[in-house]
């Protein structure tokens, strides 16, 4: 049974500020990152068990871009939540991990 995925205000900000700086860089690569991004949260979909970085909070990194998905597991309710979507050459602001 597939994984519902649901992606949190939170994340969604840091998936705009992501695509707002590709379209400064070059025409067409934030459409490019976007597909990847959308093809990783049907990956998530069918499979969520990735690594556990933090005590409940699993990554998956992009592998086009340097990018990781934070994310969480609800196996009851067959739900992943996205709560961050992060560029890992950026120093984050990790504030929203003590609040798991």
């Amino acid at each position: 049974m597939a994984f519902k995925v649901i992606v949190l205000p939170t994340a969604i900000k840091d998936i705009q500020e992501i695509i707002d700086f590709y379209d400064t860089i070059q025409q067409g690569l934030s459409e490019k990152f976007d597909n990847e991004l959308n093809d990783y949260f049907l990956t998530l979909q069918k499979n969520p068990f990735f690594q556990t970085r933090y005590i409940n909070v699993r990554c998956l990194p992009l592998k086009k871009f340097p990018v990781m998905i934070h994310f969480l597991i609800d196996e009851k309710l067959k739900t992943v939540y996205i709560r961050a979507v992060l560029n890992t050459a950026k120093n984050p602001d990790t504030s929203w991990i003590n609040n798991t």
